[in-house]
């Protein structure tokens, strides 16, 4: 199946969060569809006009926002003035409550991508009776194993190019945790010293995304490079604020009751630690769609095809 066709919003603004923060949403679709929000990767890529194309927009009410200190919503994480403190999962959480008693919503379906997929499935672990669906891709669940497999691991299976990624921080931080030392060198008062990091955490993110190596536009934006590389490793270096280890997976059977579908690459490595096995196990009522030769790309023709039948499949649905 292919995307929808391009559609622009009916409807957006700057919602104020509280310490300093607006955070940008906007709103297309039908007004009087299924509601939907769309939760984006990263964290800190933003949302893209594409994430609009997932969706029948006949059918839903379509809900996009830039979270905390990305894409539009300000203050930008790339301003080293940002006070990083006050981005956390709790503060994205409250902020997606916020949003929705804005719009109106009562309950939505919850579409999330990578980190957006972390986000969304603790969203329906503490508010289960505002999430009608899950609808999710390149898995992820925000323990340290992850970030363990992302920063290390798979230098065994792209050595030149985590030969580069770990050469980017101080030799002595070499054999530690590079996450927290890209941190510290994307937070450096020297604007060459961040600008280098930055560039170096996304030609490793590029290399071990994709099931075939492309560019990545994105990641060719200074300002962009630099607020996603920090939002990234300020997450990753934390435990992704989620202040237990593994809880998004020990707290699966929350998620009874809310039927889902995971759209997985099969060559996604998230796959390695048998993350959607684990998660689907305990849930229930969510169902697992493969796509063979894709890997962590929600932009993938397969991926692409498999996430709008799923949103298809539920736009009828009352939930």
């Amino acid at each position: 199946m292919s995307p929808y066709p391009e559609i622009e919003p009916y409807d957006h603004g700057m919602l104020d969060v509280g310490d300093g923060n607006r955070v940008y949403w906007e709103v297309c679709g039908n007004p009087l569809g299924k509601p939907a929000v769309v939760l984006h990767g990263g964290p800190g890529s933003g949302c893209t006009p594409g994430h609009r194309r997932y969706f029948d927009p006949d059918a839903y009410r379509i809900v996009l926002l830039d979270q905390r200190g990305s894409g539009r919503s300000t203050p930008h994480a790339s301003d080293p003035g940002t006070d990083m403190g006050v981005n956390t999962t709790r503060h994205l959480l409250a902020d997606l409550e916020l949003l929705r008693r804005h719009l109106r919503v009562e309950r939505w379906l919850v579409w999330g991508a990578s980190w957006g997929s972390v986000l969304g499935l603790r969203y329906a672990q503490t508010h289960p009776d505002r999430v009608s669906e899950l609808v999710l891709t390149g898995l992820a669940t925000g323990s340290q194993a992850e970030v363990d497999l992302l920063t290390r691991g798979l230098g065994r299976i792209f050595p030149e190019a985590w030969a580069a990624f770990r050469d980017g921080v101080p030799v002595a931080a070499r054999d530690g945790d590079l996450a927290s030392a890209y941190l510290r060198l994307l937070e450096s008062p020297d604007a060459e010293v961040r600008f280098r990091a930055a560039r170096a955490w996304t030609d490793w993110e590029t290399a071990v995304a994709m099931a075939a190596p492309r560019s990545v536009a994105r990641y060719e934006d200074a300002e962009f490079r630099a607020g996603f590389a920090r939002t990234v490793t300020h997450y990753f270096a934390h435990g992704h604020w989620l202040g237990d280890d593994e809880v998004v997976l020990r707290d699966a059977g929350a998620l009874s009751g809310i039927p889902g579908v995971v759209v997985q690459g099969s060559l996604d490595f998230g796959n390695l630690l048998g993350v959607p096995w684990r998660l689907l196990r305990e849930w229930g009522d969510g169902e697992l769609v493969l796509v063979g030769e894709a890997g962590h790309d929600a932009g993938a023709a397969g991926v692409v095809g498999a996430l709008v039948a799923a949103t298809d499949g539920f736009r009828g649905r009352r939930g």
